[in-house]
């Protein structure tokens, strides 16, 4: 059994562009600053936006690769490594608590820019075990939170549980150069609601997101890049607080919240 120790928060990033790999900018100090307040972690398990794919499956391999999954970007980024170790006997623990659902050991896929782009500025020296679970792109949002729920006790086995994708990403709308763009008014009012539910603590909006109206569907007009929050909500406990990290919008469209739940 593990040995007892603090319970780790579960956490939310919105990780944006890949480029944010390379950048010193608000959100990476301010994911640099969340590596240096939290306890380490005895390893990471990262649910990213960009493993999204038909089943479920988990990476199980001692040392996973590094995936540039991403076309049009300078050479320094596909240059970029981010030599994690993995960690297969966590893999197993996490097919346990997901049975009787079949979780797939994964041995091609790695670590993808959803997940490498936010941990080089948590934990630079690469020096914290990680593993992927897949996001199963046939199943319901419920699905998801409830999977979540059943990945909670890692919380108490020093475990980092990291969703990674974004609250607002609406790519057709995005507004790319170095000037401030101002947000749109509906991701504005569609991240207010979603902070909205995760203060208060009723989740039931916030899985079947589609009921929130026209704002929601704008800013989630695919769902791989929300989901990754449900899977932290439900890893939450009852009552937990909740606070925002990083906050801001990028490109007028894409929403680089941040929410940690526990210290």
């Amino acid at each position: 059994m593990p040995e007892p120790r603090s319970r780790l928060p579960a956490l939310f990033l919105g990780h944006g562009s890949p480029l944010n790999a390379l950048q010193r900018n608000p959100w990476t100090r301010g994911w640099a600053a969340l590596g240096n307040a939290l306890e380490r972690p005895r390893a990471v398990l990262a649910i990213s936006a960009h493993w999204y794919i038909e089943g479920t499956a988990v990476t199980a391999m001692k040392s996973p690769r590094t995936i540039h999954d991403f076309g049009g970007f300078p050479p320094e980024l596909f240059a970029m490594r981010y030599p994690a170790p993995g960690d297969p006997a966590l893999a197993a623990r996490v097919q346990r608590l997901l049975a009787p659902l079949p979780v797939a050991a994964d041995h091609e896929w790695g670590l993808d820019h959803g997940t490498w782009s936010v941990l080089c500025h948590l934990f630079p020296q690469a020096d914290v075990p990680v593993i992927q679970l897949s996001i199963d792109a046939t199943r319901p949002p419920s699905f998801h939170y409830e999977l979540g729920a059943r990945l909670q006790p890692l919380r108490e086995e020093g475990i980092l549980l990291l969703g990674s994708g974004d609250v607002v990403h609406n790519l057709q709308s995005y507004v790319r150069g170095h000037q401030r763009q101002v947000p749109y008014d509906w991701a504005v009012r569609f991240e207010a609601q979603v902070r909205e539910g995760l203060t208060s603590g009723v989740h039931a909006p916030l899985i079947d997101y589609p009921g929130l109206g026209r704002d929601a569907l704008l800013a989630v007009p695919t769902p791989e890049h929300y989901l990754p929050l449900l899977y932290v909500l439900g890893a939450s406990m009852p009552g937990e607080a909740v606070r925002f990290p990083v906050e801001g919008m990028d490109g007028g469209s894409v929403s680089m919240l941040g929410a940690l739940f526990g210290s």
